[in-house]
């Protein structure tokens, strides 16, 4: 790989690495309404310019039902539904649970037609993963508790699903393009509850800087690199990044907001990342560069 590659591919760990220690900021002070328009509007208006070619209208008019269908379960329901859940849980624990999307991709797949068969890796990898999952989870589900970890499973399904939507679907339509329109879809929807529960005093400078990032740095800037890294090392390679985002997301909250690193996050973090590097091993060649997902994605 390139020095540029390289370059990339460090700059997208990091990116779709540190919205969960920005998210944990945010929700500190502005409603989950008001934090997924701030994030989504701010970055439509940056990237709509880049996407907008002519054609364009016509080409979002045709694939308006797979658009919106792309945009409820990359966008609109998981980033309420992540930054909800970590107005509960800590920042390090929600990255190493949405670290089960490629896991639970490979399952959707197989759900949405794909027959390659599993062989004893694949299963084991997938057995690892979840019990990675399960022993994370576990300590929360009960003492009525167990919502938040359910909304990040969602978080995870929603991940895990929509790039078989865009493979399927929108494989004709530029990749600017979809994360232009359902960014500005979700703000949109998103609009409206926001304005209903605007806070009544200006967040604190530390709330207002998570929420710029969030929106310019880890959306706007992160995919503009995303698919610069494609273009440079192809789709396969490039997806290898969602492997580190879970150090980094637990790093971030360790570091700068000092949550606990304990021996079942360290535990938890192997399990899943030993799991989903088995589980996707000999199907990565097969994702197609139209897929514009894993959160931060982040995103998430």
């Amino acid at each position: 790989m390139s020095r540029r590659g390289w370059l990339l591919f460090a700059a997208m760990c990091l990116l779709w690495g540190i919205p969960y220690l920005m998210i944990k900021v945010a929700v500190a002070g502005v409603s989950v309404p008001v934090l997924v328009f701030a994030r989504t509007g701010i970055a439509a208006l940056l990237l709509l310019p880049l996407a907008v070619r002519p054609g364009a209208l016509a080409t979002l008019r045709a694939h308006w039902r797979p658009l919106l269908a792309f945009a409820a379960l990359e966008i609109i329901g998981p980033w309420w539904l992540l930054s909800d859940a970590e107005r509960h849980l800590s920042s390090g624990m929600t990255g190493l649970l949405i670290a089960a999307v490629p896991i639970i991709g490979v399952l959707a797949a197989r759900l949405f037609g794909d027959t390659t068969r599993l062989g004893p890796v694949r299963w084991a990898g997938l057995g690892l993963g979840m019990a990675g999952v399960l022993l994370l989870a576990a300590p929360h589900l009960s003492g009525g508790a167990a919502w938040p970890v359910v909304e990040l499973l969602l978080v995870a399904v929603g991940y895990a699903t929509a790039p078989v939507i865009a493979a399927n679907k929108l494989a004709g339509v530029p990749n600017l393009l979809i994360t232009a329109s359902c960014l500005s879809l979700a703000a949109l929807v998103y609009a409206g509850p926001a304005i209903a529960t605007w806070p009544a005093e200006l967040p604190s400078t530390q709330v207002l800087l998570a929420l710029g990032g969030l929106a310019v740095v880890c959306t706007a800037l992160a995919f503009v690199l995303f698919f610069e890294l494609i273009r440079e090392v192809g789709a396969p390679r490039a997806m290898v990044f969602t492997y580190v985002n879970p150090a980094v997301a637990v790093a971030a909250g360790v570091l700068l907001l000092g949550e606990p690193l304990t021996a079942l996050v360290i535990v938890a973090f192997v399990l899943i990342l030993a799991g989903s590097v088995l589980a996707t091993a000999r199907q990565r060649e097969k994702i197609p560069a139209a897929v514009v997902a894993q959160p931060c994605p982040a995103a998430d």
